[in-house]
């Protein structure tokens, strides 16, 4: 599915038909656990949908002019948008908006290696050693990556070179 389809109307009443059968054929196996972990992960993602639907509705009825860049720019909304193959922009611009949203310092994309999904990133120099403060950064940029770009399962972050400084020598 793309963002230029549409998903197919699931009607409420056969959704929860569909639910309630596949949690007493799981209860009926007489495994309690399997039966308990199934609805454990029937009601997380009723919350985590729930609470998704509530975002849009925040934001929607936040402020006047276009939604769409406030829910293209949501990590929640963006993330439901991701996992059901909606969203409209491409990987390379949800990258960026992930990039822009952890922003703690400059990052630059160095490529993208489809097969392993791992993406290097060069910490760009400022006015620093070059050396270090790049285990938050992964970190925050993995945690927006996680919600804007799914695809990306790996982040190499390198640092910039140092800026060698020359000076003319003392007489």
């Amino acid at each position: 599915m793309s963002a230029t389809t549409t998903a197919r109307p699931a009607s409420a009443e056969e959704t929860g038909r569909r639910i309630e059968e596949i949690l007493d054929r799981l209860s009926a196996s007489g495994d309690p656990a399997t039966a308990a972990a199934a609805e454990e992960l029937v009601r997380s993602l009723m919350d985590f949908y729930g609470s998704g639907l509530a975002r849009v509705l925040q934001l929607l009825s936040a402020a006047p002019g276009e939604p769409l860049p406030r829910l293209l720019g949501d990590e929640l909304v963006a993330s439901l948008l991701v996992l059901h193959d909606l969203h409209p922009e491409d990987r390379d611009t949800r990258i960026g908006r992930a990039l822009d949203s952890a922003r703690q310092q400059d990052l630059d994309v160095v490529g993208f290696d489809e097969e392993t999904g791992t993406l290097r990133l060069r910490a760009a120099a400022s006015g620093g050693c070059g050396c270090g403060s790049g285990t938050g950064a992964g970190e925050a940029v993995e945690a927006a990556l996680a919600c804007f770009a799914p695809e990306v399962r790996a982040v190499e972050l390198e640092s910039a070179p140092a800026l060698l400084q020359i000076g003319t020598k003392a007489r």
